[in-house]
């Protein structure tokens, strides 16, 4: 049973819009919270008990001066309770095109697809936005020779579906990289439970791991400003012909990201979008 106790940060952000709360939830990701909420006026921000530290918060908002709203935070610990439970009750399984199904150990009985994926997360908070990680499935799944014999990486691999359903597409080798080590954790066990093990490799850490090699296939299921951050050293590390698929933003923000991309040297090919998330692949030309 996981009863781990949590503290729930509010950061109350003025003038409070989805933008300034992504800024934000950029900068905090440094620190080891686990999930965000946003809920004007706030962005609720939820850290295991024991590695709360509000004096490095605070410096972190204090670097945020000059960006055009101002932040101010309060700190409650939640009562206890038993996350797996609650992550249980909120999870259903995926079926992306009828292809590939998405699933916890838990969900049994259901008609299996092509690939099928099992995960099983040690982080509390569930399994982050169900529409970008079905559209990165499907972007996959529909450039199967993108996938096949090549080297993937999973930046933000969070609980590694995406390296897995590479893997089990037949892909040469695997990365997963996540800023989390909850989550590189989670995803090591959860290609091990899938039988890709031997094909993934997870680390903890940024886009700076990525500088150790080269990849045909670079995977980014983040959020925008991160994604503009990065851009650079993916399409730096990707090879000649290879691709980049990113999602983790709204439909507004693709000419934002495609400007970045392009000015890199990244060809547009196309893009998804499903209630208003968004995905877009890049080739890498010459």
């Amino acid at each position: 049973m996981n009863s781990q106790e949590y503290i729930e940060v509010a950061v109350r952000i003025a003038p409070f819009s989805e933008e300034n709360a992504e800024i934000v939830t950029a900068e905090i990701s440094e620190l080891p919270f686990e999930s965000f909420t946003m809920e004007d006026p706030v962005l609720k921000c939820y850290i295991q008990k024991e590695l709360y530290d509000a004096q490095a918060l605070k410096v972190v908002l204090g670097g945020l001066e000059g960006l055009g709203f101002e932040t101010e935070f309060s700190a409650n610990l939640m009562p206890a309770v038993n996350w797996n439970a609650v992550w249980e009750s909120q999870f259903t399984p995926i079926v992306v095109d009828g292809k590939c199904t998405i699933k916890a150990s838990f969900h049994e009985g259901l008609k299996r697809t092509r690939y099928n994926i099992t995960i099983d997360p040690k982080m509390a908070f569930g399994t982050g936005h169900h529409q970008t990680t079905y559209m990165m499935c499907r972007a996959l799944l529909q450039n199967e020779d993108a996938v096949r014999d090549k080297v993937v990486l999973d930046m933000g691999c969070g609980t590694a579906v995406l390296a897995i359903l590479a893997a089990k597409m037949k892909a040469a080798q695997v990365y997963g990289i996540d800023i989390d080590a909850v989550a590189a954790i989670s995803a090591y066990d959860n290609a091990k439970l899938n039988r890709v093990g031997k094909k993934i490799e997870t680390y903890c850490g940024d886009a700076s791991l990525l500088q150790r090699s080269t990849y045909d296939l670079i995977l980014a299921n983040i959020n925008r400003n991160i994604l503009l951050q990065d851009i650079p050293t993916y399409t730096q590390c990707l090879r000649r012909d290879g691709q980049l698929y990113i999602s983790g933003f709204y439909v507004e923000d693709m000419p934002m990201l495609i400007g970045m991309a392009a000015s890199t040297g990244l060809e547009y090919t196309g893009h998804d979008s499903i209630d208003n998330w968004c995905c877009i692949r890049f080739r890498k030309n010459g």
